[in-house]
């Protein structure tokens, strides 16, 4: 399978060509055009309860499946918001953890579950009490809200990050969440409150926009109701 990532940025979009026998999964709705000769089915991969983990990790419970089984073909696909696409290589070894609406797409090896968190990182890490497990071989696109930014970490060496800017990080990494300042009411004031620390070694991946941070901006020009 080849691939190739056009127009990067704000409106990336994701060009697939697909060998004959070869399958793409992708997030439900992300088709943008197809080869008459591709096959394209819904799917809950996995069955309802791996459905169901996804659901509530905020993607959607059915994929798309995109086959050739009638010869070679092309498929366009793109993310619902404005951002870019990174593509990720995974050889099995180890799990990506990935924001909710960050999976894109798949090659047929990648594996989409969910993965629970604790009590204090679900209740303060905006994303949840579940989060994206992804794992298994073969090529995982992921889509962003804005530009997309590798962050690389020596071993023992930390970044905080605004969790709101979280794309994904291997799930060999350490981290914790912790207040933004020293105190509390500095943090609040900030407008961070809470971030994410990171200790290396490995690669986190960010986004150069905050999708709440931007929902706030946009009510400001909205008219107000009685």
């Amino acid at each position: 399978m080849n691939y190739e990532i056009l127009y990067r940025g704000a409106f990336a979009m994701l060009k697939v060509r697909l060998n004959p026998g070869e399958t793409v999964k992708a997030e439900m709705g992300a088709m943008v055009s197809m080869s008459p000769n591709i096959d394209l089915k819904g799917t809950v991969d996995g069955g309802f309860m791996r459905g169901l983990g996804r659901m509530l990790s905020g993607e959607t419970f059915f994929f798309q499946e995109l086959s050739a089984n009638r010869g070679q073909g092309e498929v366009l696909l793109a993310p619902p918001s404005l951002g870019d696409i990174e593509a990720i290589e995974l050889d099995g070894s180890y799990k990506l953890f990935v924001q909710k609406d960050g999976f894109l797409a798949g090659t047929s090896g990648i594996e989409v579950n969910t993965k629970m968190q604790n009590l204090g990182r679900g209740l303060l890490s905006g994303e949840g009490f579940f989060i994206v497990e992804i794992g298994g071989r073969g090529t995982v696109f992921l889509s962003s809200y804005g530009a997309i930014h590798a962050i690389n970490l020596a071993p023992g060496e930390e970044a905080v990050i605004d969790n709101g800017h979280l794309v994904a990080w291997p799930g060999y990494m350490q981290y914790s969440i912790d207040k933004a300042a020293k105190g509390w009411l500095s943090s609040i004031t900030s407008g961070e409150a809470i971030v994410c620390r990171f200790r290396g070694e490995g690669v986190v991946l960010v986004q150069s926009r905050n999708p709440s941070g931007f929902a706030n901006w946009l009510k400001r020009f909205l008219p107000r109701g009685n």
